[in-house]
């Protein structure tokens, strides 16, 4: 019996010959499980890691160890990274369904461009205050907007990357994550489906979309409380959130939790510090360590990161500590509101909507008179 429920891509002859030639330049075919069908919705051929390679390379569900199970250099070919991507989506416990090979091929690209454009973005945190280029111009109304005569995807290369500006940017990391996708997104549409990304062009020309409205247009979510995916379950690409379970640091702004992208390898972006990403370990220490950064001064609360940062490297250095404060950090979040035992895993990822012609469903807002919609 499989461990894995991989993805489900509909279509037939030469556009399926597209994913067989995939898995055989990636060296996995023969790792993988093909079960074709037909239903309601036409034929369609399920994909899935074998029981064996399943076992052998992701373990438990575990995802951090697929880089050196198959030898692979995802940091710097990206050949390696794609195929990275691909052996973590047929390893999925949870079908993803694609309605044509197009659509699996571009959902795995735009994968691959969040990882790289997360790679190359440093930011400044900053959670009240916020500074953009000279292509942008704000306003209550309407958030951040391009400027007339600017063009979206430069624009957020010249606001995310100080190789290119010259300069970091303020951010809250959740602000961050969109601005990344939103790069990505562009970037694949300009490729994928140009009438799309001048509908895109427009939007950000009048209105930005911001947190739930973001959310609603651009991603779906895979996982849930009430069927959460294993702790260890990652795909390059993803869009997560670690929740901060310590009741009175997350009640300063900015501190509820962590907003972060997976970028293979066991490694989660760091965007405030260049070249010093996170593991899943470190990641949880300093999570645990925000409650020791709160301070007051009798009319106001703040956060000191120095001193997370110490307690941090501290902590660290004591492979007892790590055990310990694992054991409380690696536990499924509590619900919204609630405090209690929990930990610091969130049951769910986000990625991208379809994106390609005929079958594209980001939408815009319902005020909107125009959708990314087939």
């Amino acid at each position: 019996m499989s461990l894995t429920a991989g993805v489900r891509i509909r279509g037939t002859g030469a556009d399926m010959e597209s994913v067989q030639r995939w898995l055989d330049a990636a060296g996995l075919s023969r790792a993988v499980d093909r079960n074709p069908g037909t239903d309601d919705g036409g034929p369609y051929c399920d994909y899935h890691l074998s029981a064996e390679a399943a076992r052998a390379w992701v373990p438990d569900g575990d995802t951090s160890g697929i880089v050196q199970a198959l030898g692979l250099d995802a940091a710097r070919d990206t050949d390696d990274l794609d195929t990275e991507i691909l052996t973590a989506l047929l390893a999925s416990p949870v079908r993803f369904d694609y309605a044509s090979a197009a659509e699996f091929h571009a959902a795995a690209r735009v994968r691959r461009r969040v990882v790289q454009a997360a790679r190359r973005t440093v930011v400044d945190f900053d959670t009240e205050g916020a500074e953009r280029p000279d292509c942008w111009t704000w306003s209550e109304a309407t958030g951040f907007i391009l400027r007339p005569g600017f063009d979206l995807i430069p624009s957020l290369e010249l606001t995310l990357w100080p190789d290119v500006s010259g300069r970091r940017h303020s951010f809250s990391c959740y602000r961050a994550t969109e601005y990344v996708l939103l790069l990505a997104v562009a970037q694949e549409l300009q490729v994928c489906n140009p009438e799309a990304l001048q509908l895109l062009q427009h939007q950000w020309q009048t209105k930005a979309l911001l947190g739930e409205d973001f959310q609603a247009a651009f991603l779906r979510e895979y996982g849930s409380l009430q069927a959460p995916l294993p702790f260890g379950y990652y795909i390059p690409g993803d869009r997560l959130w670690f929740r901060n379970p310590d009741p009175v640091s997350a009640d300063i702004e900015g501190f509820e939790g962590s907003w972060i992208f997976y970028i293979g390898n066991g490694r989660f972006v760091n965007f405030w510090k260049p070249n010093a990403s996170y593991t899943l370990r470190n990641k949880c220490v300093e999570l645990y360590h925000w409650r020791h950064g709160v301070c007051h001064d009798g009319s106001r609360i703040w956060m000191d990161e120095s001193i997370i940062e110490a307690r941090a490297e501290e902590s660290l250095r004591h492979p007892d500590e790590v055990r310990r404060i694992l054991g409380l950090m690696m536990r499924l979040r509590d619900p919204a509101g609630v405090y209690a035992q929990g930990g610091c895993i969130d049951a769910s990822r986000e990625a991208v909507r379809n994106l390609c012609p005929g079958t594209v469903d980001l939408t815009l807002p319902p005020a909107q008179p125009r959708a990314l919609a087939a």
